[in-house]
């Protein structure tokens, strides 16, 4: 049976996919970024903060082969969103959409990456 932080990682990965499809999706249909997409944004936030303090147990025992680059995407992969998400604050526009979605994949790299150097 997979770790805690394992499962936690494969519904991020998944929620990171389902957002990164509806926010294509409403860039695609040229509309403006709706209320909803902030909200699974937010929600996308909450599940890797739950993610990053399921991630601090693997400083329990060994640790990670590489600490550094193991803290790096543990820090990237919770600071992605806020600062997407700030840089279109003000912007409602159709291309606001798809920044969502290049962070919303970028942050499920990033946590991949941080499964694999667990």
């Amino acid at each position: 049976m997979p770790s805690v932080s394992t499962q936690i990682t494969y519904i991020v990965v998944g929620y990171a996919a389902l957002v990164t499809i509806l926010a294509l999706v409403v860039a695609l249909r040229r509309g403006e970024r709706p209320r909803w997409l902030d909200q699974m944004v937010w929600m996308l936030e909450l599940l890797l903060a739950f993610r990053a303090l399921a991630g601090l147990s693997a400083f329990s025992g060994d640790g990670p082969d590489s600490t550094s680059t193991y803290v790096g995407y543990l820090l990237a992969s919770v600071c992605v969103l806020p600062i997407a998400m700030k840089s279109i604050e003000g912007d409602r526009a159709v291309w606001s959409s798809a920044v969502v979605a290049v962070a919303a994949i970028a942050v499920g790299v990033l946590v991949v990456r941080l499964e694999m150097t667990a």
